[in-house]
């Protein structure tokens, strides 16, 4: 199957967001209320909150940090 090429940047910022704030979501809760019953779905109920603020906020910090990044002299 061949996507239009305008998706890859939706689709890549949601392959990276998406794992990162699962993490994020599961350490928060384990931090928060360690292994109590019911752990599980509160990690996925926060994920579910966190992942749409991350993505949406992903399509404003990505181009700052390449322009930032760009300014910066690597030695090659």
């Amino acid at each position: 199957m061949k996507l239009n090429n305008r998706l890859r940047r939706y689709i890549n910022t949601a392959l990276i967001i998406g794992p990162m704030t699962l993490i994020m979501a599961f350490v928060g809760v384990l931090r928060n209320y360690g292994l109590v019953s019911g752990w599980i779905l509160k990690s996925f109920v926060t994920w579910l909150t966190m992942f749409p603020i991350a993505y949406v906020c992903a399509f404003f910090i990505i181009p700052i940090a390449n322009r930032v990044t760009s300014k910066i002299n690597f030695n090659d």
